[in-house]
Order: C-alpha cells, then sequence, then structure tokens
C-alpha cells in the first residue's frame, strides 16, 4: 500500500513544496513549528485543498489539479487523529468510536467497537463522556476512532504533545503496538525529535514547506545532508570546514585538523558531531595522544535528571563562560568517574561519528 504526495500551496509565509511516497512504514514528519506540517496532511485528508499536484492512495487518485479531481475528505477513506483529539462531548466513548460505522448493521457495528476497545485498552470505559477520561484514555478513544473505518491511511498531528511524561510514555507504547498492527501508510507529525525517531521508520524533515530531508531515519541522523537538516535532527556541534588532504578535513572554527570516516563531498562548507557522540579518553587529567584527540577544558556545565551537558573549550583554558567549542552529553555515572580529574582533559571525536556536509 503507497501513499503519493506531490503538492504545492501558496501560504502566508512561504509556498508548500512537498514530493514524497510512504508505504506501510511509519513516517515520521519533523520539523519546527509553522514548517508546513499540519497543513500537510490537512491537504492529504481533503480538509484543504492544495494549490496544484497531485495525491494518490493505492493508485486512486484523491487530489489531481491537472484532472479537476477532488475527492471530499469522507470518501478518502483515511483516518486522522487530530492534536486535540477532537471528540464528541456528547457521546460515549463507544459512540464516538462507532460514529464512522453508522452505514455498518448493528451486530457488526458492536463487534467492531468491541474488538477497537480491546485494542486500545479501553475497556470498561465505553460509557464514559471525553470530559471523564483522561488525557491518554481520550487520546486512545480518538485513535480507536480513527481506526474504525479501517481507512488505507493513517495521518497523526501531534498525538502526543498534550500528554505528560508518564501518559505519553504509555500511549507511544500503545501507538508503537498500532502501527506494527497496522501496516499501512501512516503518518506522524511531531516537533519532538525522539518521538520521531521512536515512533518513525522513516523521516521527512520539513523546513518553511520544503522538503530538507527524507529517508531512512537511522541515515538521516547518522548522515545529515545540510547543517540545517542537522541542526532540527538536534545536532549542537558545527564548525566551518575545508578540505586537508585524503579523508581529512580542517575544522576552522574548532582549530583542528580532522580524520573523517564518510568520503568528503565536493563543495565542503561544514562538519559536525552530536554531543553523545564525544568521548573522553580514559585518563582525561593525562597527556592522552591519538588521532582526532585534543585537550579541553570544562567552560561550564547544564544538568538534566540523567545526563550532563558539558560545554568545553579546546586547546587552551577559556577566557569567559561564554567562550566554549563543543558540548558533550554523558550519563551523570560516567560524569562522576571524571570530574575532579585535573586540567586539560582529552576529548575524542571519532571519523566514524563526524559527518561531513556542504551545505
Amino acid at each position: 500500500m503507497t501513499l503519493e504526495v506531490q503538492i504545492e500551496k501558496k501560504l502566508p509565509d512561504f509556498t508548500l513544496d512537498v514530493s514524497f511516497r510512504a508505504s506501510s512504514a511509519p513516517l515520521g514528519i519533523l520539523g519546527p513549528s509553522g514548517a508546513g506540517k499540519t497543513m500537510l496532511l490537512r491537504c492529504i485528508a481533503g480538509l484543504e485543498r492544495p494549490d496544484r499536484g497531485r495525491i494518490a492512495l493505492n493508485d486512486r487518485l484523491l487530489f489531481g489539479s491537472a484532472e479537476h479531481i477532488r475527492i471530499p475528505t469522507r470518501q478518502r477513506h483515511i483516518g486522522m487523529l487530530f492534536q486535540n483529539y477532537a471528540l464528541f462531548p456528547h457521546r460515549t466513548v463507544a459512540e464516538n468510536i462507532a460514529f464512522g460505522l453508522r452505514g455498518l448493521p448493528g451486530g457488526e457495528r458492536a463487534d467492531r467497537v468491541a474488538a477497537l476497545v480491546e485494542r486500545t485498552h479501553l475497556g470498561g470505559l465505553e460509557q464514559r463522556y471525553p470530559r471523564e477520561l483522561s488525557g491518554g484514555e481520550q487520546q486512545r478513544a480518538a485513535l480507536a476512532r480513527a481506526l474504525a473505518t479501517e481507512p488505507e491511511a493513517l495521518l497523526l498531528d501531534e498525538p502526543l504533545s498534550a500528554l505528560d511524561t508518564h501518559l505519553r510514555s504509555q500511549v507511544e507504547a500503545q501507538m508503537q503496538e498500532t502501527f506494527a498492527a497496522y501496516q499501512r501508510p501512516t503518518l506522524l507529525v511531531t516537533h519532538n525529535i525522539e518521538e520521531a525517531y521512536r515512533l518513525g521508520e522513516e523521516l521527512l524533515v520539513l523546513s518553511r514547506g520544503r522538503v530538507a530531508a527524507f529517508g531512512a531515519k537511522q541515515e538521516i541522523f547518522r548522515h545529515p545532508p545540510s547543517r540545517e537538516v542537522g541542526q532540527l535532527t538536534g545536532c549542537k556541534n558545527f564548525s566551518r570546514a575545508s578540505m586537508s588532504g585524503a579523508g581529512m578535513v580542517e575544522a576552522v572554527d574548532w582549530k583542528c585538523r580532522l580524520r573523517v570516516g564518510q568520503s568528503v563531498p565536493e563543495g565542503l562548507q561544514y562538519v559536525g558531531i552530536r554531543a553523545h557522540h564525544i568521548d573522553f579518553a580514559e585518563s582525561p587529567g593525562g597527556s592522552e595522544r591519538g588521532e582526532n584527540v585534543f585537550p579541553c577544558w570544562l567552560v561550564r556545565t547544564s544538568e538534566t535528571p540523567f545526563r550532563i551537558t558539558l560545554y568545553l573549550r579546546l586547546h587552551h583554558p577559556p577566557n569567559d563562560p561564554t567562550e566554549y567549542d563543543l558540548q558533550a552529553e554523558v550519563f551523570k555515572e560516567k560524569w562522576e568517574g571524571f570530574r575532579e580529574q585535573p586540567f586539560p582533559w582529552h576529548v575524542r571525536l571519532s571519523p566514524d561519528a563526524l559527518f561531513v556536509m556542504a551545505k
């Protein structure tokens, strides 16, 4: 099963100009607020009309500007889960789920609702109203309603954004279970990097209405095609760069020469490394030597419940707390093992962890 999208739509600040093909692997759509993610879903669902282009689901044309075709939303066989869930407040959970099944005989409709209640773990809540549900229960009820008509594609707009951390983890597990059973085109819009990675198999990165990257999530995170995509996928460390021999680059802002594991593109402009890929020599206070190993000094730290972000200055001590070259993220257990070591420490930038970009 496939969903093919090639559309343009003029928006107030930019033009949404998107082309991609999705299959049974869940597709995470990542980008900052205002990038056009929600508008893209609304165009696919038929809630908005593109200016030009085509949308086809399993070779059935839903929208074609050249052919003057625009199938109504209710006939597109697409399930959509809205950011605010949009449950009918005056209907029970069971009635919400059954809303799109009014054409089925009563017995078949009841069986379909019962199966979805079990599948989304809503047992015992069938006669409750949305106001009587927790955020996670509302989300699961909305998901069950979206699945009730057995849609050929499923669109989810920021489905976890309104949930607290505990509920988000529970509902995310439910969604992974649902996607594994669904095996049809599924598009998940989010601005949360980790959520996009965990729930999507493929990734589409949007920036001001245009596709900045599209493909397997591992490849995009490992080798972002541009500095912009690197930033949108959470990378914090970039330096201007130039070629410096076979397999070598000069990191201008970090003032060091680096060996890199991937081929260097023509027109090289940047080298980058993710904060959690930065490593430290076994004896940070020693005179460690080796490939891509450099002395460093700690400028300041930032703490989360499980990790520490270290702001590091390379080559010589910092003159002020805003002067740093790299951000490194380490688990607190590792941090405790070397935090008292004398300076300089030695940081290692593995050739296989570095990525190089031409734009």
